[in-house]
């Protein structure tokens, strides 16, 4: 029958198709792998051919290969069989062994960086162990010291005594070096060479120090200048610092002792009153009582062990020895021909008194022994006077609007200029550090000078007039610190302004507007670090102000 017999030769044929198939494939896949199948070699001749030649022309190219990389450093050696691995197909376990170590370097080269690494290391040294050159040779002027003529007015200032007319260059430097010491308070930390050497030697080891601390830590970093801002001024307002006994009238002084948190008050009461300053209480310590004598000026001395007082109509004074707890009068001082002894200055130093008297006469007083040592007289009368931060010279204001400039050594006239605009002087200041002099006039105008151009000028310009008074300036301080410039008048009421002395400006919260506060002020003074600002009023109150951006007293 025809069905059964066509039925099996159709799957005979599918089968035998089958298989040719999978032969087909086996002999794709074995010459995939470089093996050549038996019936690719019976049954497909040109393709073993092209297979075989693909597998000579391989091997040329892995011999090329070899020979180059021999041919190359070991360095490059190195990197290309890290990146394309080498020609014997090193496993990935060794692969990765290699990319963990660190590279290698040839033989030569290590050579060469143990050489340049040495080079280095002994130039390092000999620059340490450098020893100054000795010079060619040497001049005999150069060796002979020459001498400085000090009567130039230039130099007059760093004259000892008459004596000293004429030093060596090097005595001239020492000296130099000595007032600059003096002025600066000691040795800055730039001029300081070794000091210098040391911050050089320790920085790069502290640099990662402070690095490491800073990232362990958080907080505020941004701290505040160390010079004062300009425009407002941090304060707080304490309780009065005479709180436990006010006086009776007008309070003419207030000042701060120089070594201890203490503050003085005297006025036309008769009295005169200690107490310690802490911005809370300030409780009283102690008041001594002047019998038929209203107080017109007190000071304390430069030690701190005495004050001095002066009355509104009388020719003696009174000192009171805080130590000893003992008030000693000085009756009237020999050689000194005047009514009233009202208006006075001690020098920094300590070593003299000045009596202001009338028709333009000044007394120099030994303040030792409270005799007179010599008289001075100025064209005019003299309204106030200053001394000099080294006491070396007297600043005079006469009425007429002239400033004279005395040598305290020698009582003789340096200088004299005219104050600009001045109709009428009043109160006179020199900065701390001598770089400034504030003259107030009775038009209300403080001029601000450089003492340089006072002292080569007739005529010199003020670098800066404060025209912040309406009434006549009464009253002119700075600030230890030479950064505050307070001026004062005592005939209107809240007349007191702070002035910034960098900028030149006034500060705006001070006093506070349309609030009455101050009142009449009659006498200011600033703490021995400026911390506290006290003002004295006609109603018998030393007003306490806490300066918030100095932090001790």
């Amino acid at each position: 029958m025809r069905g059964p017999a066509a039925g099996t030769e159709r799957r005979a044929t599918k089968m035998k198709k089958a298989s040719k198939i999978k032969a087909v494939k086996k002999a794709r896949e074995a010459s995939q792998a470089g093996k050549a199948p038996k019936m690719a070699k019976t049954k497909t001749p040109k393709r073993a051919a092209a297979v075989a030649d693909q597998a000579a022309a391989e091997a040329a190219w892995r011999a090329r290969h070899l020979r180059d990389v021999s041919q190359a450093s070991g360095a490059e050696r190195e990197l290309e069989e890290l990146v394309f691995g080498d020609s014997l197909k090193v496993e990935e376990d060794e692969l990765l062994r290699r990319l963990g170590e660190p590279p290698r370097v040839a033989a030569t080269e290590r050579k060469s960086l143990q050489a340049d690494s040495s080079d280095s290391e002994v130039e390092n040294e000999a620059k340490g162990d450098l020893l100054p050159r000795k010079p060619a040779w040497v001049d005999e002027d150069d060796e002979a010291e020459e001498n400085v003529d000090m009567t130039h007015k230039y130099r007059k200032d760093f004259m000892k005594s008459d004596a000293e007319k004429t030093l060596t260059k090097k005595k001239l430097k020492r000296r130099l070096e000595e007032q600059f010491q003096q002025a600066m308070g000691g040795v800055p930390a730039w001029a300081n060479l070794e000091n210098r050497k040391k911050s050089k030697r320790t920085s790069s080891d502290s640099e990662s120090d402070e690095d490491d601390d800073l990232l362990r830590r958080t907080g505020n970093f941004i701290t505040s200048s160390e010079s004062l801002p300009r425009g407002i001024l941090k304060m707080s307002t304490c309780l009065p610092a005479n709180q436990e006994r006010f006086a009776d009238g007008k309070l003419v002084t207030v000042q701060f002792h120089p070594s201890a948190q203490v503050v003085m008050t005297a006025g036309h009461d008769r009295s005169v009153s200690l107490f310690q300053v802490d911005g809370i209480r300030n409780p009283k310590i102690q008041s001594i009582y002047l019998e038929s004598f209203p107080i017109y000026k007190a000071r304390f001395s430069v030690d701190g062990e005495q004050v001095i007082a002066t009355g509104t109509h009388h020719s003696m004074f009174f000192v009171y020895d805080m130590m000893a707890g003992n008030i000693i009068p000085i009756p009237k001082v020999r050689g000194v021909e005047e009514r009233f002894l009202r208006n006075f200055e001690l020098s920094p130093d300590g070593s003299f008194m000045l009596l202001i008297g009338t028709s333009g006469y000044l007394h120099l007083l030994s303040m030792k022994t409270k005799e007179l040592i010599s008289t001075m007289k100025v064209n005019g009368r003299c309204t106030a006077s200053a001394f000099t931060p080294d006491s070396s010279k007297i600043y005079n204001y006469s009425k007429e609007g002239e400033v004279f400039i005395w040598d305290v050594r020698s009582r003789k006239c340096l200088h004299r200029f005219e104050d600009e605009g001045s109709l009428e002087g009043q109160c006179i200041a020199v900065s701390k550090n001598n770089q400034y002099v504030a003259c107030g006039s009775s038009s209300g105008v403080v001029n601000l000078y450089t003492t340089d151009v006072c002292l080569k000028e007739n005529r010199p310009k003020p670098v800066k007039a404060i025209m912040n008074l309406v009434t006549s300036a009464t009253c002119v301080t700075f600030n230890p610190t030479t950064e505050i410039l307070a001026v004062a008048s005592r005939d209107a009421d809240e007349a007191v302004k702070l002035v910034h002395i960098p900028s030149y400006t006034v500060f705006s919260n001070f006093p506070v507007f349309r609030r009455k506060q101050i009142y009449l002020a009659q006498s200011m003074d600033f703490s021995p670090r400026s911390g506290y600002f006290s003002v004295a009023n006609n109603k018998g109150k030393a007003l306490l102000f806490r300066l918030k951006h100095y932090s001790s007293f």
